[in-house]
C-alpha cells in the first residue's frame, strides 16, 4: 500500500530535521592555532536574509495548506542556515545569547519537541489503522476498511504538517543565533 511508503518517508524525514543547540552558548575548545575560517561579511548577511525570507514564506505556505512547498523553503533555507553555521559559526562562538533570546530559543525548541512528538503519535496511529484495515479487508469488510484506510491517510497528512511545523521551529533558533548578521 501507498500509505506503507509514506510512513517510511516521514521517518527518513524525522531524521534529517535540524535539531541543534545555540552554537555559541558553550565554551570554545582549546586550540593552539585554530584553522583560518573565513569572516561574516555582507554575503553571509545576504545568505541570512533570504534564509529568513524563505523561512516566512514556508510559514504563510503551511498556514495555507500548502505542506509540501513549505518543507520545499525549508529545506532550502535549512542549507542556507548550514552555509551560515559552516563559514560563520567561529564568529558566532564569541557572542552569547540574551537572556530574551536564551527564553525565544527554550520556546521554540519544546514548539518543535512537541511538534515532532504529535507527528510519531500520528504516525503510531495511522499504521495501526492501516493494519485494521488490512484485517478487516482479509474479512471481507470492503466499507469499514476503505473508512479507515481514509481514517489512516488523514492521520499520515496531519503527521506530516506537524514534522514540518517541528522543522520550522527548529530553523526559527537558526534564525535567532544569526540574526547578529541582518546589518
Amino acid at each position: 500500500m501507498p500509505l506503507r511508503y509514506l510512513s517510511w518517508c516521514l521517518m527518513v524525514f524525522f531524521l534529517g530535521l535540524p535539531f541543534s543547540p545555540a552554537l555559541g552558548q558553550s565554551p570554545p575548545p582549546p586550540a593552539a592555532s585554530p584553522p583560518a575560517a573565513p569572516a561574516c561579511g555582507p554575503d553571509h548577511t545576504i545568505i541570512y536574509k533570504r534564509a529568513v525570507s524563505l523561512l516566512d514564506s514556508a510559514e504563510k505556505k503551511l498556514n495555507a495548506k500548502y505542506t509540501a512547498e513549505a518543507k520545499a523553503l525549508l529545506k532550502e533555507a535549512n542549507a542556507l542556515f548550514t552555509i551560515l553555521t559552516k563559514e560563520c559559526g567561529p564568529s558566532q562562538s564569541e557572542r552569547l545569547l540574551t537572556e530574551k533570546e536564551l527564553q525565544q530559543e527554550a520556546i521554540n525548541k519544546k514548539l518543535s519537541e512537541d511538534a515532532l512528538a504529535t507527528s510519531e503519535r500520528l504516525l503510531k496511529t495511522a499504521a495501526e489503522k492501516e493494519k485494521q484495515a488490512e484485517q478487516l479487508e482479509h474479512q471481507g469488510k470492503n466499507d469499514a476498511s476503505l473508512a479507515l484506510q481514509r481514517q489512516a491517510k488523514a492521520e499520515y497528512e496531519l503527521a506530516h504538517l506537524q514534522a514540518v511545523k517541528a522543522q520550522l521551529y527548529a530553523l526559527r533558533n537558526q534564525q535567532m543565533i544569526f540574526q547578529y548578521l541582518r546589518k
